[in-house]
């Protein structure tokens, strides 16, 4: 079920993921809890379902798994752009968390759609 790409996904997601944390740490600093609260739900759930897609009971619960990451790349993404929009964050740490988060989903696209063409 896995491809070559998944471990690649999984070494992604968990950067990513201390990443967010450190910039949560920094948003409640702030006194940012709303979007804070966001982005760490986002941030961090992308790696918990590529974490779960490793034990999945078959090729469709292994699609699901990474499918929901996808969602919640997409949905750490918005909140980077919120947080860049309201000047919480500065331009280049967008940049840099936005690519990371790109690069996930990316990722997770090839890695959905070579599960999707291998044969059962």
């Amino acid at each position: 079920m896995k491809d070559k790409s998944h471990n690649k996904l999984v070494d992604l997601s968990v950067d990513f993921a201390v990443d967010i944390l450190a910039l949560v740490k920094k948003l409640k600093e702030q006194r940012e809890n709303i979007i804070s609260n966001q982005i760490g739900r986002s941030g961090t759930s992308i790696g918990a379902n590529i974490h779960e897609a490793q034990y999945a009971h078959g090729k469709q619960d292994f699609i699901s798994k990474l499918q929901i990451a996808l969602k919640e790349a997409n949905e750490a993404s918005y909140w980077l752009l919120l947080l860049k929009k309201t000047a919480i964050i500065s331009q280049e740490e967008y940049q840099t968390y936005s690519k990371k988060c790109e690069e996930i989903k990316i990722t997770l696209i090839a890695s959905i759609n070579t599960a999707k063409n291998q044969a059962d």
